[in-house]
């Protein structure tokens, strides 16, 4: 996908300071599991006391992010509200289910699973600003994101609307955080994120995160140019596709001013990354943003909001993003000015 999608505004909560002041990378000190957790904000300026109780994890998360997104970018209510999610509400599923078991499929609590749905962020984004128009959320594993993402921009380079409100959310659960350890998803010993590039074991960092963002015609200071997506390449093929989809925006490697990967310190995946660093940039600044944030689903919507940061700081007319999902669904996503 090609053109020029402009960010109005973002909001995210993550492992880091990044939902208000000013935004500093910092590397966290992990205690007793290899998680790194969100840093929650106060939900109360943003939910009412009596729908906050109600309300799950991930579901303040997404909501919250959503409200102090579209206050950003001075936006009361979007044109249409995509998101992504590579689990939805995991302790909702969880509590649900485990509640089959413990009443024997009788008297349940129809809540859980109300808001287990994956579009139930979604739905309380749309009362909460009173938004009845397009509405849609894409559940492709590592590819979720991108797929609102790519919504969002097909919406707009079609005229059918004027501002999107598109974002992702993502929360981790200690029961699907150990599934997850059992097939080595997660680094077995207690790793560090300053460590984690130079412990040289198999398995990534474990994360969470909910990141929105604002996109429209109306030109701002940056713009989403390219979006490209690949299913379980070969390395040439990730080179190649690489090489085309720098040359359809006219660039070349040593046009890109950073480069946002999503190493992880996973021996597993991480050649993609340094294969591709070694031949097409091996001058050009990285920033491996699962340091900050750790691995899942929609991490790259983390990826987008720092590119963002970054963008607005600094004197930056290219920022490419390139991630990897456990070596299956693979993106590009270009940024300029």
């Amino acid at each position: 996908m090609k053109g020029r999608f402009y960010i109005q505004g973002t909001a995210a909560i993550s492992p880091q300071e990044s939902f208000s002041g000013e935004f500093t990378p910092q590397l966290l000190t992990l205690a007793d599991k290899n998680l790194l957790r969100v840093k929650e904000p106060d939900y109360r300026a943003f939910i009412a006391p009596n729908s906050l109780r109600r309300m799950s994890r991930v579901l303040k998360m997404g909501l919250t992010t959503a409200i102090r997104c579209l206050q950003n970018s001075g936006v009361a209510v979007p044109d249409a509200i995509i998101t992504g999610t590579g689990k939805g509400s995991l302790h909702d599923t969880e509590r649900f289910l485990h509640d089959i078991r413990r009443y024997s499929e009788t008297a349940l609590n129809p809540t859980p699973f109300i808001q287990s749905t994956y579009n139930s962020v979604n739905g309380l984004v749309a009362l909460q600003v009173q938004c009845t128009e397009y509405n849609n959320t894409f559940v492709h594993r590592g590819f979720s994101f991108e797929h609102a993402l790519l919504d969002a921009m097909m919406l707009l380079s079609e005229g059918r609307a004027g501002n999107v409100l598109a974002g992702a959310f993502d929360e981790m659960s200690d029961e699907y955080f150990y599934i997850r350890s059992r097939i080595g998803s997660w680094k077995e010993q207690l790793t560090q994120p300053e460590e984690m590039f130079t412990a040289g074991t198999p398995g990534a960092l474990s994360g969470e995160g909910s990141a929105f963002f604002v996109l429209s015609s109306t030109p701002s200071d940056v713009h989403i140019a390219g979006l490209k997506m690949l299913y379980k390449p070969s390395q040439e093929r990730v080179h190649e596709t690489l090489e085309a989809f720098l040359r359809q925006h006219g660039l070349q490697p040593s046009d890109i001013g950073l480069l946002i990967s999503g190493r992880s310190g996973d021996t597993n995946f991480d050649h993609y990354y340094h294969a591709l660093t070694a031949q097409y940039f091996p001058q050009t600044p990285e920033v491996p943003f699962k340091q900050l944030c750790g691995e899942y689903d929609t991490a790259a919507s983390f990826a987008l909001w720092l590119a963002v940061e970054r963008m607005r700081k600094e004197e930056l007319r290219h920022v490419l993003i390139y991630n990897q999902f456990f070596g299956e669904q693979h993106t590009f996503i270009l940024l300029g000015r």
